[in-house]
């Protein structure tokens, strides 16, 4: 701990997960907690004891205060490991699809004192899944540095027709075939509704007086860069702002001593995509310094946020970036993986980059909800592009077009838009996933939501996944860009591979000529059992998903001549699903095993990448050719 007058300043817990329920927020910036001379970070990652409350209407912690008390005191518990899906960790089947609230705790020693309920005082509470909130404990810290802090906190992982994802807890009355309050859950997406604390916990620090909050925005003009950024504090009278931005190298490119303003950079190093340019995913280091003082003492804070210089626009037919056509031939994704579910896991993370860059993949979408904030860093690093989606998926039911999903729908955007606001390679945003679009009332619920998204960023483009036809769609009048899945010979006229070239290309006719807009093909693929093999293919084999792909790459080729802007596989990797007669052991059109070994088409693909990469022109001899990552 850094000696600072007047002790420690200001404790924050910041959880990075997010649940669907947890146990008041900051309204602030939500800026990733980062050390510096005068930020320490502790992360709360391990063992945790956890308790799932099994009672009738699975409220019996809240009426019994579990969290006043060591969890053990209340009843069993059993090891939790944080950051993790609690479903797969155990051979329990009935905690694998526990819906309801689950409860974790654990002590902590925080520096020299401390204390979601801290200590048995409630103090956050928070709606949604996949994004982080933070509360400032300093109030609650211990003033016996030798006694730990006890931290708990109340996950519920139901879904309701106004949350997002949307779904709906149906209750079987129906005795002579379910027991007394026998209920399930249902929803309306193909994964598996992972549950539990999926990212990182954190303790952080910040003194009394503090930066907020950072927003960049960046452009440039023939060789020279430009960085307007504007900065936020907190409880500072007045203070004393040094803003320096320095190269990879440490040097000082520009500085400030304002608020706000225009940082120009000459001989600017742009942030390009992987592929694109020799030296792709150029970041730059904006350090912020803030001196305050108040009668008693005074304060020093330094953040440094990493800042990539790029421009995007989209005209009628093509996908800008830096001013140069960028075509997306990437991937869709999950956080999804055997044993941890959608818990962070960075060996898992740094394999995913080693293959999409073996693969030639420059883009992803984070299908179907925001990933974890350390993946858009290392896309960011890696110059990887990221349509960066919310989590809208499954609105389905037509009560879920309502005021109250409606406004819960903005404060997710307001959330997603905060967090990924600076990050270079989030070059779009996505405000739903394969809605039911032809509905009366989604003209107006989508109108409102894409207008929101845009004045929240008005420097990205907004964008509406859709497998509606193209003539009722009510979300496609108001983005920039034009997403649309669809599955060919698989979910329409399964096993006949021969209409792929005629149904694509109507497809993509029909939409153009109505809209006038760029398209992706968001998805696209087949399920494949790996090793499972037939000639002439049928579905499900290896064979019959490589045709799949050189059917529709054949249509892309032609279309992207003319407005097809990229393409992006149906799906990276297998991944789990809800159980069903559709799916065996999850959902397998993944070009890689759940366990990220490639089948046939991943090597199809990655043929076709990097032959998309080399016809570029622009990259440099030593990538002409794949090599080893």
């Amino acid at each position: 701990m850094m000696a600072r007058p007047e002790g420690l300043g200001v404790f924050r817990l910041s959880c990075l997960f997010a649940v669907f329920e947890a146990a008041c927020l900051l309204d602030t910036g939500m800026l990733f907690p980062r050390e510096s001379s005068s930020r320490e970070v502790k992360e709360l990652n391990g063992v945790w004891n956890f308790r799932a409350d099994r009672s009738p209407n699975r409220n019996r912690g809240f009426e019994r205060a579990w969290y006043k008390r060591r969890l053990a005191e209340t009843g069993p518990v059993i090891d939790m490991p944080v950051p993790a899906s609690y479903n797969d960790i155990t051979q329990d089947p009935t905690l694998r699809d526990f819906i309801g609230w689950v409860w974790y705790e654990r002590e902590a020693v925080v520096w020299k004192n401390t204390s979601s309920w801290v200590n048995g005082v409630k103090v956050t509470e928070h709606k949604g899944g996949h994004l982080p909130f933070e509360a400032e404990i300093g109030a609650l810290l211990r003033k016996d540095p030798t006694q730990p802090c006890r931290i708990t906190i109340a996950v519920n992982n139901t879904l309701s027709l106004d949350t997002l994802p949307p779904g709906s807890i149906q209750h079987m009355s129906d005795k002579t075939k379910y027991p007394d309050g026998y209920f399930v859950q249902s929803i309306f997406f193909d994964f598996f509704n992972y549950a539990g604390i999926h990212r990182s916990v954190l303790l952080y620090t910040t003194p009394k007086a503090y930066v907020d909050d950072i927003t960049v925005v960046t452009n440039f003009f023939d060789n020279t860069g430009l960085v307007q950024y504007k900065l936020s504090v907190r409880d500072a009278v007045s203070a004393t702002i040094s803003v320096t931005l320095m190269d990879k190298g440490g040097h000082c490119v520009a500085s400030s001593s304002e608020l706000s303003g225009d940082l120009k950079v000459k001989d600017v190093n742009l942030w390009w995509p992987y592929l694109m340019h020799e030296n792709p995913g150029y970041l730059y280091s904006l350090e912020v310094r803030l001196k305050a003082a108040d009668e008693k003492s005074a304060y020093e804070d330094v953040y440094t946020l990493p800042v990539g210089i790029r421009t995007v626009n989209v005209t009628s037919t093509q996908f800008l970036i830096n001013n140069k056509p960028f075509y997306f031939h990437g991937v869709n994704k999950h956080e999804d993986s055997d044993i941890r579910g959608k818990g962070f896991d960075w060996p898992l993370i740094v394999k995913d980059f080693n293959l999409l860059k073996w693969l030639g993949a420059n883009s992803f979408r984070t299908s179907h909800y925001p990933y974890a904030e350390e993946i858009m860093q290392m896309c960011d690093r890696h110059g990887i592009v990221v349509i960066d989606e919310c989590p809208g998926v499954g609105i389905k039911d037509i009560r879920s077009f309502g005021n109250a999903s409606l406004t819960n729908h903005l404060v997710v955007m307001d959330e997603l838009v905060r967090r990924d606001k600076n990050h270079p390679s989030v070059v779009m945003w996505s405000v739903a996933n394969e809605p039911a679009a032809e509905m009366p009332p989604a003209d107006f619920y989508f109108k409102t939501v894409i207008q929101h998204t845009k004045a929240l960023d008005p420097t990205r483009p907004v964008t509406f996944v859709s497998d509606s036809n193209y003539a009722r769609d009510k979300g496609a009048p108001y983005v920039d860009v034009i997403c649309v899945n669809s599955y060919f010979s698989w979910y329409h006229d399964p096993g006949h591979l021969e209409l792929i070239p005629l149904q694509l290309n109507t497809q993509f006719e029909n939409w153009y000529r109505k809209y006038q807009k760029p398209i992706i093909q968001s998805e696209y693929g087949a399920d494949t059992v790996p090793g499972l093999h037939s000639d002439p293919p049928v579905m499900f084999t290896e064979e019959y998903q490589n045709i799949v792909l050189k059917n529709y790459h054949k249509v892309f080729d032609e279309k992207k001549k003319q407005y097809v802007i990229g393409e992006l596989i149906w799906n990276f990797a297998d991944f789990m699903t809800s159980q069903g007669v559709l799916r065996v052991v999850g959902n397998k059109k993944g070009v890689f095993t759940r366990q990220r070994q490639p089948k046939a088409a991943a090597f199809i693909l990655k043929e076709r990448y990097w032959r998309l990469a080399n016809e570029t022109g622009i990259l440099p001899p030593w990538t002409k050719y794949p090599c080893s990552f």
